[in-house]
């Protein structure tokens, strides 16, 4: 025996594919580039909050902070978004001189030992990889809220 559930109207589906079909077309290079920017602020937060400065003698007259201070993204006007097929690349640097030294270890001066590295970055881009799932997960919420309240 077959029950009857009755009449679907599809013009509402039809409204929503077309506002899905605006959001691709429209939006999704915004978000994805805001995204970007988001995980790299994010990122360069994280770095800089890891990496310790360096301790000296007062007498000697240096002030540490040097690498903490160098880190930043690679740009000319805010972030610089690369686009590479679906990869979105924002590059944080350090253009500190001894800046890999530090991140990866080196031999000692007299080339008898090994100087570990600190892997400041290293570890941050880790912690950010965990959380980026859910970071993302909540801009895109916000986001498609925000073009269907818009609408």
């Amino acid at each position: 025996m077959a029950k009857k559930w009755g009449n679907v109207d599809y013009r509402q589906f039809e409204k929503l594919k077309k506002e899905l079909d605006k959001y691709e077309r429209v939006y999704q290079q915004e978000f994805f580039e805001a995204a970007a920017k988001e995980l790299a602020a994010r990122l360069l937060a994280k770095v800089i909050k890891r990496t310790q400065p360096g301790e000296y003698p007062a007498s000697s007259g240096k002030n540490g902070g040097t690498l903490r201070r160098g880190w930043t993204a690679h740009k000319s006007k805010g972030f610089e978004i690369t686009q590479i097929g679906n990869t979105y690349q924002i590059e944080i640097i350090n253009p500190v001189e001894y800046a890999s030294y530090v991140e990866y270890g080196h031999r000692t001066r007299d080339h008898k030992g090994w100087v570990p590295g600190k892997f400041y970055l290293t570890k941050s881009e880790i912690e950010l990889d965990a959380q980026a799932p859910k970071i993302l997960e909540k801009k895109l919420q916000k986001f498609i809220e925000q073009i269907f309240n818009d609408r």
